[in-house]
């Protein structure tokens, strides 16, 4: 391909490592407001989040205007399909992201006992971050970063978000058992901590997006 349209990439892989960057920022700005009390803090994820859905209008449209001029085949055809498709992935996140924090806020404020897995909520919290700052990282060192080692590497921090929510339900479901009269609440909470268990999800999604565009295949296999 021309320099021209190497630029254009490079424009668009800069301004998605960006917007990733904000989404994993958004996270740890949340999992510090819950680890330190600081209830207050939750609102600022909404602050580095508030232009997400303008920063991913602004990537497809470059996206689309590098198909027109461009007309990209094969390798190159595969890796702009996989960014369009990856900013409503992050979309997706990113919006997950500022209702976990307001949501949290609230139940940090209500009567529920969150002590008791509180350990447990950290370490989801801090599994589902380190699956999408290992793609934050390979944005950044796109050009020696392993999909494959990549796609494993979310693959382990998505499965343990799974067992560690299995965990919370769980014990939720027993707070449940001894406080009925907070069990709307508690259901909350549950709905709540999916958030984060969803954005493992969507770390996986953005991972085999990745690994399609440099081994090729059919994309609903991945």
């Amino acid at each position: 391909m021309l320099p021209r349209y190497e630029n254009q990439i490079n424009d668009i892989r800069s301004k998605l490592a960006n917007l990733i960057s904000e989404v994993v920022e958004a996270h740890n700005i949340a999992l510090d407001a819950y680890k330190t009390k600081n209830i207050q803090k939750f609102d600022d994820v909404k602050g580095v989040l508030k232009s997400i859905q303008i920063e991913a209008n602004v990537i497809d449209n470059e996206i689309v205007k590098t198909f027109a001029l461009f007309g990209p085949e094969a390798q190159e055809l595969r890796l702009l399909i996989t960014y369009l498709k990856m900013t409503n992935e992050l979309i997706r996140i990113g919006e997950g992201a500022k209702k976990y924090a307001r949501r949290m806020k609230a139940h940090c404020e209500s009567d529920c006992n969150l002590e008791s897995i509180s350990d447990v909520i950290i370490k989801l919290h801090s599994s589902s971050i380190a699956a999408l700052q290992f793609i934050a990282d390979c944005f950044n060192n796109h050009s020696e970063c392993d999909y494959s080692d990549l796609y494993r590497s979310v693959m382990v921090e998505e499965s343990k978000c799974d067992d560690l929510h299995s965990i919370l339900e769980k014990e939720i479901l027993s707070r449940i058992i001894i406080e009925g009269e907070l069990s709307i609440e508690y259901v909350k909470v549950l709905s709540t901590l999916r958030k984060l268990e969803r954005a493992s999800d969507h770390a996986i999604n953005i991972a085999k997006l990745m690994l399609y565009s440099k081994e090729g295949g059919e994309i609903q296999s991945y």
